[in-house]
């Protein structure tokens, strides 16, 4: 058996801090900054946040039920025990849990309301984008306004899948690219100016456990610049 534990140089601290709004004997919810990564990846080993959780709770068995980009902020759901761990995965994979996000993004004062994105989404380029393609749709958001005040809106968005920044990409494909995207619909120069973090936020979970059939409702402690909290 051969383990390798890699480094990395020099990594530098995030200083914004996650909260941990519910631990049990089977689920950890934690509430993420904007620009803390979910696991290990690229330049990021230690500053994540499950490594921060793992250190906070010592329960080396915390894995995360599904993922946030490092730029969204708000709720990630991770086991805490492996023998019930599958049962909160297929609730994921079988789409039974409500997952409500808030974005700030421009006026789209032309489109009736609610609107429903269908897209197929394939790997673009560079490697790391998702770009919109041909075929059958494998991806669908439900997108709704919640405030119409101004130039910029506050948008909810329902994702009925999971696809890697599928919300990013449909605002991006009706033509309101969430405020603070440096990839969608355009990948931009990130040293060029400051625009501030990307305005999305995951702002509850909802469903029934299936350990013992509660319902569960979790929402995120955080707002988005405007807001007047979390709408669920």
């Amino acid at each position: 058996e051969l383990r390798y534990f890699r480094e990395v140089v020099d990594e530098a601290p995030i200083a914004a801090v996650e909260r941990i709004l519910h631990l049990d004997e089977h689920l950890l919810v934690a509430d993420k900054p904007h620009g803390l990564p979910v696991v290990p990846a690229g330049r990021y080993l230690h500053e994540t946040l499950l490594a921060r959780l793992i250190r906070r709770t010592g329960h080396a068995d915390l894995v995360p039920l599904h993922r946030l980009d490092r730029e969204t902020a708000g709720l990630v759901l991770f086991s805490a025990n492996p023998a019930s761990r599958a049962a909160y995965a297929e609730l994921f994979r079988e789409r039974r849990i409500d997952k409500h996000y808030e974005a700030l993004a421009p006026a789209l004062s032309g489109l009736t309301w609610p609107q429903v994105r269908r897209s197929r989404l394939v790997r673009g380029e560079p490697f790391f984008r998702m770009a919109e393609a041909e075929g059958e749709p494998n991806a669908e958001t439900r997108i709704d306004v919640l405030d119409r005040g101004g130039p910029i809106w506050r948008y909810a968005l329902r994702p009925l899948t999971g696809r890697k920044h599928q919300l990013r990409l449909h605002m991006a494909a009706l033509g309101a690219p969430i405020c603070g995207d440096r990839w969608y619909p355009q990948l931009r120069d990130p040293d060029a100016g400051d625009e501030g973090a990307l305005q999305l936020l995951a702002a509850a979970l909802k469903f029934t456990d299936p350990i013992d059939g509660r319902p569960r409702c979790f929402e995120s402690g955080r707002s988005l610049p405007g807001s007047g909290g979390v709408s669920t």
